[in-house]
């Protein structure tokens, strides 16, 4: 009894704000990050963190003007909190979840060839079964920390994912890029034997930002390398790449997935193909230390769901 009246009396005087917003500082690295990350301003979470260190009478964070780390006991304080608070997170969600559908607002972070992937198979259909949840794709070709970025999850390939990421595989289990040409096209163009001729060659570029494009990438005998290529186009999407491959413009690189009909109707045929071996598929992957809201969570079982009975 003396026990639980001194864990009581422990606890009641710790704030749960206080102790969330520790938390959160110190996931995202700092109070910036954290502020982006989940809407409080970096004042307020600054002075969460201090009225914590007051009631403990423990400075647990050594602040300086441009980064944020632990001390040693703000190291070991955290470790034992981290567990409480992600059972406390699930057991508030698991209630709110129970009788509400999920709603809210998903924020994804992918490149845009996986976007046009998904788009249609997963995104499309998980949105017509949860009309409560709204979702923002950010396509962009840099790989991007999600949880310092804002975003809820992420969509890239299962090889790009981070350590510290909970990752579902999404779509096929491999993908392939291939280098396609017209017949017509490839009937008037240099020799093209190995990566090094494409030189030689009219290649259609796809621009990953503003000042970036895509390089192409291959591998044979065990060894991967990619390639600059030069063209007179360059596009913001691989179907339109495609488009200009069909239309006779020269080589584009794509998946083999989006030129698998034009390549079926021998409006296009594949070159290089010793050259370009398959990889592993998408996957969407998320913090495994951020709170998940009730349409992230829907979106994770949905994708469990779909790959359970595929």
């Amino acid at each position: 009894m003396e026990r639980d009246d001194e864990t009581f009396r422990t606890v009641a005087r710790l704030a749960p704000s206080e102790l969330a917003a520790f938390d959160a500082v110190m996931r995202h690295g700092g109070f910036r990050a954290a502020a982006r990350a989940t809407g409080a301003s970096p004042s307020a979470l600054s002075h969460a963190v201090a009225a914590l260190e007051r009631r403990l009478a423990t400075q647990l964070v050594l602040r300086s003007t441009r980064h944020v780390s632990l001390t040693e006991a703000g190291r070991r304080f955290l470790d034992a909190l981290r567990p409480a608070l992600d059972q406390l997170s699930a057991a508030v969600a698991e209630l709110a979840s129970s009788d509400a559908e999920p709603t809210g607002l998903i924020r994804i972070n992918a490149s845009v060839v996986a976007v046009e992937q998904v788009m249609e198979a997963l995104l499309i259909p998980f949105m017509q079964s949860a009309p409560g949840v709204r979702v923002d794709i950010h396509g962009e070709g840099a790989l991007v920390d999600i949880a310092e970025g804002g975003f809820d999850c992420g969509i890239r390939l299962a090889e790009l994912v981070p350590d510290d990421c909970v990752a579902i595989p999404i779509g096929a289990a491999t993908q392939q890029h291939i280098v396609i040409g017209s017949p017509t096209y490839l009937e008037h163009a240099p020799h093209l034997v190995s990566p090094s001729d494409l030189t030689a060659h009219q290649c259609i570029q796809l621009r990953l930002a503003p000042d970036a494009l895509y390089r192409w990438e291959f591998a044979k005998d065990g060894e991967s390398f990619t390639v600059r290529t030069v063209g007179r186009l360059v596009v913001g999407s691989t179907k339109l790449a495609l488009a200009a491959a069909v239309g006779g413009l020269g080589l584009a690189y794509v998946t083999r997935a989006l030129a698998e009909e034009a390549l079926h109707s021998a409006r296009v045929v594949q070159v290089l193909g010793s050259w370009t071996p398959p990889y592993p598929g998408l996957a969407l992957y998320y913090s495994r230390h951020r709170h998940m809201s009730s349409a992230m969570q829907a979106l994770v079982s949905y994708l469990r769901r779909e790959r359970t009975s595929a």
